[in-house]
């Protein structure tokens, strides 16, 4: 080994102890826990620790718990995640517009909400969804809709979290889809306008392709982030009611945390790391080919 090489590895030896300490060795001590029985009598005499195998892991295909906590995280990533982009880009579009002035004061206005505490937040929107005084129902009311029970009404609880998710998290990604737009060579917006293309064609046949990057980084991130639901349900429900909003994480964060059954909630978070890895290969392979499926594009096309 050269003396360059050992320089380099003596500048990164800290920081690679630092992962192994507080990164590698808490995930392979959860790794073994999923084999185990740990749980608060463990906590009181180590001697009662014993090895279980797979039964953890046979336990969470039984589990109903775990089927509604599955169901309704799926449920909200297929519903949350699309909105969330959506709402990005339309926020993006707009800071981005050379008509608009105070570009910069829009962004900073519209990150916001990812930066505030969502304590506060909940408290913000707990009024906002009272079922007698909240300002959703009296704007209902105004329009002779009768009083919605946003977050005890199992059929709505979940419904207004992605309202509040997408509302609290959508700023991040519209900075992403900000510099993705500033990408952009204005000469292809140019050209299109010579072809004769309006804007929604311009959007459709310039902005989207050459977004295609932006969006798979931004799809996959806000995949990753929604199957980790935990902060929205804690705060706002705490799961209920009759279990309508239980996540996986915040199912995970009970058995580990409130009932001490560490061996079983570490199981259960390799599941959903399992899930997250393999949703995430998926869009990747998804967003490959329809990249590679795409024929090449002049200028304007």
């Amino acid at each position: 080994m050269t003396g360059q090489a050992r320089a380099g590895w003596a500048f990164v030896a800290p920081a690679l102890a630092l992962l192994a300490v507080f990164f590698l060795l808490p995930v392979a001590a959860a790794l073994l826990l999923g084999f185990t029985d740990f749980d608060v009598y463990t906590v009181a005499d180590p001697r009662q620790l014993r090895v279980v195998g797979a039964t953890n892991y046979l336990r969470l295909l039984h589990d109903p718990r775990v089927r509604t906590a599955l169901g309704n995280t799926l449920w909200f990533v297929a519903v949350a995640g699309p909105l969330s982009i959506g709402v990005s880009l339309a926020a993006a579009l707009l800071v981005d517009a050379k008509v608009v002035c105070g570009r910069a004061v829009f962004r900073t206005i519209l990150f916001l909400p990812v930066v505030t505490t969502l304590v506060a937040v909940a408290v913000v929107w707990r009024y906002l969804y009272h079922p007698r005084h909240g300002l959703l129902n009296q704007l209902l009311a105004a329009v002779g809709v009768s009083p919605v029970d946003w977050l005890g009404d199992p059929a709505w609880a979940l419904p207004a979290l992605v309202l509040l998710a997408v509302w609290k998290n959508f700023g991040f990604n519209m900075l992403v889809f900000v510099a993705g737009l500033q990408a952009i060579p204005e000469r292809l917006y140019e050209a299109a306008r010579l072809d004769g293309a309006g804007w929604w064609q311009a959007f459709r046949h310039v902005t989207v392709p050459m977004l295609a990057p932006t969006f798979l980084f931004v799809g996959v991130i806000t995949t990753i982030g929604y199957l980790q639901l935990f902060a929205e349900p804690y705060v706002m429900t705490q799961g209920g009611p009759a279990d309508a909003t239980l996540s996986v994480v915040l199912l995970m964060y009970e058995e580990g945390f409130r009932w001490w059954n560490m061996g079983y909630g570490s199981a259960l978070a390799f599941v959903l790391l399992a899930i997250i890895l393999a949703v995430s290969a998926v869009q990747l392979r998804l967003q490959r080919r329809s990249l590679a499926a795409e024929p090449p594009r002049g200028d304007a096309r």
